[in-house]
């Protein structure tokens, strides 16, 4: 006979709401940006991404900016998930289609699963702002071990936009899925 869980349909399927009932509420932040003209004084979408993350109640732990080199973007994602306590990393610039943009291009490879829909959504949202200009916009996520990285274009309205509408949102239930046991595991 089979159990019946109050809350879960008979499918077995388990609502939005229920998942994140397990959402984990305070997370570790990394930040990266990168630039070949900001620097610490007029880095505003880093300072950004930070103010957002603390006010959200989550923890910024470490934070590296890298010019718009392949090797060095991609060894400081690598020391930032390093860093104890990191759950997301979340990078700006280097998103867009100029030959100097290359943050996809150096962290993608890094990626053991993309997340799709980030990039789809941040382009649907960012097109209610700006139009035709949103697919210009190489915005991309994904997993690496069980923290998530997002890569989000430079500017402070796209911080603002991605960290509001999708990322803080969203991070708790995603992180407590990519941690969640495999129905695969033994134990």
């Amino acid at each position: 006979m089979a159990t019946v869980v109050p809350g879960l349909v008979a499918s077995g399927a388990v609502s939005v709401q229920q998942h994140r009932a397990y959402a984990l509420e305070t997370l570790g932040f990394a930040f990266l940006t990168v630039s070949d003209t900001r620097g610490e004084a007029d880095d505003t979408g880093g300072a950004l991404l930070r103010e957002l993350a603390a006010s959200a109640g989550h923890k910024p732990l470490a934070a590296l900016r890298v010019r718009d080199e392949v090797e060095a973007i991609r060894g400081a994602v690598r020391s930032l998930l390093a860093e104890p306590g990191v759950d997301l990393l979340v990078a700006t610039g280097g998103t867009g289609l100029s030959p100097r943009d290359v943050t996809v291009e150096a962290v993608a490879p890094l990626f053991d699963r993309p997340i799709e829909g980030f990039g789809e959504l941040f382009r649907m949202l960012s097109f209610a702002e700006v139009g035709a200009a949103a697919m210009l916009s190489r915005a991309a996520a994904g997993v690496v071990g069980a923290r998530a990285v997002f890569l989000l274009p430079g500017s402070p309205k796209a911080v603002r936009l991605a960290m509001e509408r999708l990322i803080l949102p969203e991070a708790g239930h995603l992180l407590a899925q990519l941690r969640r046991p495999s129905a695969l595991s033994t134990s």
